[in-house]
């Protein structure tokens, strides 16, 4: 027993000695770790993304005299977000309500075919093998890298010789077609999709279409929500090729509506509806919003699927 204490105590004398290293102290690694730096840059960033919504919501149950006698940030005397919202639905014979109706019709079809047509060229490309394929890759990518607006004027006079400008196709043809859609569900595909699944289905003798329908659809599913709603989000908020293709005010978006709105408040001898547009403004923004919420699921069973090995 003596020895054992002594040994102790000279295991313990010479961890003091000076020379010697000191031991290791073992961290969890599953520990988060606190940093300052970015905590201050995510408030800052949280502040830049909430101010501007808070400031829509404050000013639309404003009136029109309030939002230029009272304080941007906080609410004004009069709370009139009841009469913002009757005199938005029913200006000029309710025409908001029909420019909301185009704007779905727009997002439906629209996005909800190029999503479609992602899926399909993306798992095809992904799965099968044909001459041509790298060709394709390259022309995918190049798509990609060219923006929209640059394509706006030359679509503007392809669909002007067909006939087809001051339609609802002008905005919809167009919208069906998103590189960036297609690219990324091919890459999702490569990985969500086994290609041994595929050929265990084939020996069992289920076709191609079926084969898609039962069994690659409900592995794409987070990769199809996150190109829908890329499409949905562009389509929405799409402003410009609305605006050189629309010359019809029955079959604007809500994005090229306001837009009007906004200008016509600022023309000599007008009057201004500041309010409507605000008011117009905040309930555009709703629907994104809400399926932005409805769908966040389907994005995080798709990231948490691919950072655990089996």
């Amino acid at each position: 027993m003596t020895a054992t204490i002594d040994s102790r105590k000279t295991n313990r004398d010479a961890a003091k000695k000076p020379g010697r290293k000191p031991a290791l102290v073992h961290t969890n690694p599953l520990r988060p770790r606190s940093s300052k730096i970015l905590l201050a840059v995510m408030v800052l960033y949280a502040l830049y993304t909430l101010i501007p919504l808070a400031w829509l919501v404050i000013n639309a149950t404003k009136t029109q005299g309030g939002l230029f006698s009272s304080f941007g940030l906080w609410f004004g005397s009069d709370f009139a977000l009841w009469d913002n919202l009757v005199a938005t639905l029913t200006y000029h014979d309710g025409i908001f309500l029909r420019w909301f109706g185009n704007t779905l019709l727009y997002v439906v079809i629209g996005a909800g075919g190029a999503t479609l047509l992602a899926t399909l060229a993306g798992y095809g490309l992904a799965k099968y093998r044909f001459p041509g394929r790298r060709a394709v890759f390259a022309i995918v990518l190049g798509a990609i890298a060219v923006p929209g607006t640059a394509l706006a004027v030359p679509t503007f006079l392809l669909f002007s010789q067909l006939g087809l400008t001051n339609t609802p196709w002008a905005v919809i043809i167009p919208s069906l077609v998103t590189p960036f859609g297609l690219y990324l569900i091919w890459v999702y595909t490569v990985d969500a999709v086994p290609t041994e699944l595929l050929e265990a289905a084939r020996m069992d003798g289920a076709g191609e279409f079926r084969t898609f329908f039962t069994i690659s659809i409900r592995l794409l599913v987070p990769g199809i929500v996150t190109v829908l709603l890329f499409a949905v989000v562009a389509t929405w908020n799409n402003y410009f090729l609305p605006l050189i293709m629309l010359s019809d005010p029955s079959w604007y978006p809500l994005t090229v509506g306001l837009n009007q709105w906004a200008a016509q408040s600022i023309g000599a001898g007008s009057q201004p509806i500041y309010n409507l547009v605000i008011m117009g403004s905040l309930l555009t923004i709703i629907p994104i919003i809400v399926a932005f919420l409805l769908l966040q699921r389907f994005w995080q069973s798709g990231l948490s699927a691919g950072s655990v090995k089996q």
